[in-house]
């Protein structure tokens, strides 16, 4: 029979709201790159690994100070993004959506070959970012600093995407792009540059998620962002693919969902990552859009 106690809640509660603000903040990528291209981005994922490689090389390999490095691994995944967007997708604009798919797949294989080239397949353990992994007690509940760390970095991050969306000129232009290519370049919005802000901040996103990640799973190798690129893809779509709000709450959902049934049916830890196709089938049978999702017109 299984019984717990009240600690024992708050510890897991802990860890599952530390995973999903890692996939919250993942999902955000996937979900600005849907809103305006109605492309799900597979090479998300492998931005996220290629992250924790320029986050483990600079700190590891050049001794930057960590304040520093990551500044730095942000930018150089931001770059990245861009890079992708102009040479990947740019091109196939007025091409069939599958066009852009298939390209996307493609680039998603291609980061990772390339990684195990350069890189090697032999997995590497990610250095200590600041104080995050340093153990607190709290009676009987022991967490890491990553634990409020983590919630504190995801709301900063969300409050301050959703000011640009909201109150800026450069969010109007976001807004206006995801309804319509067209009638916003009649408006005198740079489609294509809005397109590329999009990436860069969802790369940026996904850079931050990859530190944090590191310091809660600290081993790297060339296919380590497989699986949380699809748990963060389905996350964006618990929460409603397209939406910035659904995407986090959709990530939190599936963190704490996830870590409360492996708690609860310890016996199927090993099957820990099929439970959350299980939570995103369950949600599609009864929402398909999504927790916070709305029916799209497809733009053509």
């Amino acid at each position: 029979m299984f019984t717990f106690t009240f600690p024992q809640l708050l510890q897991q509660l802990a860890n599952g709201v530390t995973v999903g603000c890692l996939y919250a903040l993942v999902a955000i990528g996937y979900t600005m790159v849907y809103g305006i291209l109605r492309l799900i981005n597979f090479a998300h994922c492998d931005i996220f690994m290629m992250s924790m490689y320029f986050c483990y090389y600079a700190i590891t390999v050049f001794s930057l100070p960590w304040p520093i490095a990551l500044v730095l691994v942000v930018v150089a995944t931001a770059v990245l993004g861009v890079i992708i967007e102009k040479s990947a997708y740019k091109p196939l604009r007025e091409a069939p959506r599958i066009s852009l798919l298939i390209s996307a797949i493609g680039v998603s294989y291609l980061l990772e070959n390339l990684a195990t080239v350069v890189f090697t397949g032999v997995p590497r353990s990610f250095p200590a970012v600041g104080d995050m992994q340093e153990i607190l007690t709290f009676g009987e509940v022991r967490v890491m600093k990553l634990a409020i760390y983590a919630p504190i970095i995801m709301l900063v991050l969300l409050f301050s995407l959703l000011f640009l969306i909201n109150k800026t000129k450069t969010g109007m232009a976001m807004r206006a792009s995801s309804k319509d290519f067209e009638t916003a370049r009649l408006m005198g919005i740079n489609v294509n540059k809005t397109i590329s802000m999009t990436f860069l901040i969802g790369s940026a996103l996904a850079a931050v998620g990859a530190v944090i990640w590191g310091q809660r799973y600290p081993q790297i190798q060339p296919f380590v962002g497989v699986m949380p690129g699809l748990k963060c893809f389905i996350a964006a779509v618990i929460g409603g693919i397209g939406n910035i709000k659904g995407a986090v709450v959709g990530g939190m959902l599936l963190g704490v969902m996830e870590i409360l049934i492996v708690w609860r049916f310890s016996a199927l830890s090993g099957y820990k990552d099929a439970f959350a196709f299980i939570i995103l089938i369950v949600i599609l049978l009864f929402k398909p859009t999504g927790l916070f999702g709305e029916t799209f017109v497809d733009k053509v």
